[in-house]
């Protein structure tokens, strides 16, 4: 996101190009991270008791968190536990072997290796149909239920196998011949930004709607009705006895919004002091309507707070005032907010149920906060210098951050920019992507999942349809590994999915290194058509 924002300040102002801001952008990092990151920890604390044992929200993932440790905590779960632990070793290994067997094939220019293998042909590849042996995606598609799968490869259909080479064949007419397909706005790539931003505010708008309901309908329920049902004993005194003090929590919080309040704009100078003051008011109402709807449903709505939050700061700031920007911080600011505190009130449900004492859940994601104010700016430093982040044709595009600069851009600029036809087809995309989820909430269960899940289908309308390929692959293993024994499939497909998708994950970390130290790989693999090709047999 770093390297769009430093591009919406303008690059022809001094100090403001990639070269100025590259150095010192790591300080500013873990400047704004340590500002913000901890906020959203206090921000919830003195409501666990009302919303975990008073208004007995159900926070799914927390307690299915609990479930599963508790179920380790008998003899027949120790011996089960230490077979999956040993399924994550062995496939970590495989993925981390794989993944470096592939460097050496991945060469110094584009399109070289594994990852850019014509599977389904030439045709399709240009289309981003194939398989790139990429095993996070295929291990992350063991873990997907299937209905999400189907939604991406839907997706991938739609937009790469139809809707883009049907809009791709008006160029010169709908919008000017000859532009970068993956930068500029004013063509293709306008259709991808603008369309997938209509989808994912069409289903942000509808679930924002129907979490705030399902809210206001089973708080209005609990407050009128009389709380006979009593929680456990044993559970709610070791809850209730070992509580965070109130005073702890807020002073934490207007602590840390004081000195975000001198810091950021010393940081970013066209965020205002009382910008930050604005959301760290509104903070708090946001995140229990997040943690609220999260308890009932596991939908977790930061993004859409967050994208609410982008729209109305860069619109205050304006173009003249670094709207870019403010929205962009006002965005990263509310979303660290309500991340952090919905994940707490996860844990402290999980916390809840396996009789664990809440100051060490307090403490220990207040620990692990701080670890990720020190780990993730420095991971992303080694990221920015190894790699080339944003380039379109690279490994790492960052796509959120050209998502969420366009949502900028709109705040303070309006739709006047857009190519010929691509705000209609919003608009159609934007109904669309609701009425699915009208269509989803009507069926029964056994046939809405046939319907695709609009912010699943949506991803591969940007990113395309290889790594969708890839994770269905990876559904595919699990449905056919299931048909033959459901039993394995259901209790070691995690586990083998975990080590998939760690030990590539792992190896980005040693390929950065490399790069950095600039040891490039000794050999470009590249796919060609025979067609048009002639090789000369040389004599010995």
């Amino acid at each position: 996101m770093a390297r769009f924002a430093y591009d919406a300040i303008g690059p022809d102002k001094p100090g403001n190009t990639l070269e100025d801001v590259k150095d010192p952008a790591l300080g500013w990092i873990y400047g704004f991270i340590f500002t913000v990151a901890l906020l959203g920890t206090f921000v919830l604390v003195p409501l666990r008791k009302i919303m975990i044992i008073d208004y007995k929200l159900i926070f799914p993932s927390g307690t299915a968190t609990a479930v599963l440790i508790n179920s380790f905590h008998t003899p027949s779960g120790s011996k089960l536990a230490m077979k999956q632990v040993a399924s994550l070793g062995k496939y970590f290994s495989f993925s981390f072997a794989w993944s470096l067997f592939k460097w050496f094939f991945s060469g110094l220019g584009n399109q070289c290796g594994f990852d850019y293998f014509p599977s389904f042909g030439f045709k399709a590849y240009r289309n981003t149909f194939y398989f790139n042996f990429n095993l996070t995606y295929v291990g992350t598609g063991m873990l997907l239920p299937a209905a999400v799968t189907y939604s991406l490869m839907f997706g991938g259909v739609i937009s790469w196998g139809l809707m883009w080479p049907l809009i791709r064949q008006r160029e010169g007419d709908w919008y000017p011949a000859g532009l970068d397909e993956t930068r500029d706005f004013r063509g293709l790539f306008g259709y991808k930004v603008f369309i997938f931003i209509a989808i994912i505010l069409g289903d942000g708008l509808y679930n924002f709607s129907k979490v705030t309901f399902m809210s206001l309908k089973s708080l209005y329920t609990t407050l009128s009705a009389s709380n006979t049902t009593r929680a456990p004993n044993d559970r709610k005194e070791v809850f209730l006895q070992d509580t965070v003090p109130y005073w702890l929590a807020l002073t934490g919080y207007v602590t840390l919004s004081c000195i975000s309040m001198i810091v950021i704009p010393h940081m970013f100078t066209s965020v205002k002091w009382y910008y930050v003051l604005v959301a760290y008011i509104v903070g708090p109402l946001f995140a229990f309507g997040n943690a609220y709807g999260a308890g009932l449903t596991d939908f977790n709505l930061a993004v859409t707070y967050g994208n609410l939050v982008l729209f109305c700061f860069a619109a205050w700031a304006g173009a003249g005032g670094g709207g870019i920007i403010a929205g962009l911080v006002g965005c990263g600011v509310m979303m660290s907010i309500l991340v952090a505190a919905c994940v707490l009130m996860q844990d402290f449900k999980t916390g809840y149920m396996t009789l664990s004492s809440p100051k060490s859940m307090f403490a220990a994601q207040l620990i692990g906060g701080v670890m990720g104010c020190v780990l993730a700016p420095a991971t992303f430093w080694l990221f920015w210098t190894a790699y080339d982040i944003g380039d379109p044709s690279g490994p790492y595009t960052a796509p959120i951050a050209v998502i969420y600069r366009t949502m900028a851009l709109l705040g303070i600029e309006g739709l006047g920019s857009l190519p010929d036809h691509c705000l209609q087809l919003c608009y159609v995309w934007f109904a669309v992507a609701m009425l699915l989820h009208v269509i989803r909430d009507s069926l029964p269960v056994k046939y809405c999942r046939f319907v695709p899940i609009p912010v699943a289908m949506v991803i591969p309308f940007y990113l395309g349809a290889f790594f969708a390929i890839d994770m269905f692959v990876g559904t595919c293993i699990v449905y056919i590994w299931g048909r033959f024994n459901k039993k394995d499939a259901h209790t070691f497909s995690a586990a083998i999915a975990s080590g998939l998708i760690c030990g590539d994950g792992l190896w980005t970390i040693p390929s950065a290194i490399l790069s950095f130290a600039k040891v490039n790989p000794p050999l470009c693999m590249r796919f060609l058509p025979s067609k048009g090709l002639s090789f000369a047999r040389s004599g010995s």
